[in-house]
């Protein structure tokens, strides 16, 4: 399978390689797939696009950034355009869909992936452009696809505490490790095995006007969504230990957001 020589050129000016090769299974077989990862071989990391027979996409790049060590890649096909950003973070290379129908090049990218909260502190502090590029400002801490949010005024009770906390996005990813965190706020839910879905206090006590026998369901009381908190170490195989000496909110970046997400094997 071919491959366009603007696309190696441009890969070529971040000083890294491409491979573009055909989707197939393990014995051969063609799959309907398209996905971008990052593989090594001899030479190293490189960034490796398979491609299926039918239906490929249209593969362009919208904007480089050698100073960055970035380049945002479009792969467009009848219906859909995904974008997404590939470059270099710290030690390894990195690709990640890019979520938002405004994203023109490198800069908007980087803006896209951050989460609200963190482009919203930027704003707040009045961060610098430049700086907001960095992966560490006064506003957040970056460390993969990790954010954390300095929070000062947080009190975490010592019955909450736990050390040594995995951090993970799933789907077999290497979690980071936090030497101290916490997990604060939240909204407290019922759930029981004879309910399919959790009940907010309020639901949970409507249900039992209507069906008393429902106090039986052997009910347990969990919390949903809470923030997480963390401070001290911060540790990864791929990343610079991070040092956080107080309380940080975690947030993680948007990628998840973007549709072309699941074309992206790559796991840090």
């Amino acid at each position: 399978m071919g491959m366009s020589p603007s696309l190696e050129r441009s890969f070529a000016r971040l000083e890294q390689r491409v491979k573009v090769v055909p989707a197939l299974s393990r014995r051969g077989v063609p799959l309907p797939t398209f996905d971008i990862d990052v593989a090594r071989d001899r030479r190293g990391e490189h960034f490796l696009v398979r491609l299926p027979q039918d239906g490929a996409p249209e593969l362009s790049v919208l904007d480089v950034q050698p100073g960055l060590r970035q380049l945002l890649l479009l792969a467009r096909t009848p219906g859909r355009k995904d974008k997404f950003l590939c470059g270099f973070d710290e030690r390894h290379l990195f690709t990640a869909a890019v979520p938002g129908e405004g994203v023109r090049d490198v800069i908007t990218a980087m803006r896209a992936l951050k989460p609200a909260a963190v482009r919203a502190e930027e704003d707040r502090l009045g961060v610098r452009p430049r700086h907001r590029l960095r992966r560490h400002n006064a506003a957040s801490l970056r460390q993969g696809e990790w954010f954390f949010v300095p929070v000062p005024e947080v009190v975490v009770p010592s019955e909450r505490l736990r050390r040594n906390e995995p951090l993970s996005r799933g789907n077999g990813s290497k979690a980071h490790i936090c030497a101290e965190a916490a997990r604060l706020g939240g909204e407290t839910v019922y759930v029981s095995r004879r309910h399919r879905q959790p009940l907010t206090p309020a639901q949970y006590e409507h249900l039992i006007r209507r069906n008393p026998n429902a106090r039986t369901w052997n009910w347990e009381t969990r919390v949903r969504n809470p923030e997480l908190y963390v401070r001290g170490e911060v540790r990864h195989p791929d990343h610079a230990t991070l040092w956080l000496p107080g309380w940080h909110r975690v947030l993680m970046n948007t990628e998840g957001e973007a549709p072309g997400a699941r074309f992206v094997t790559f796991l840090d």
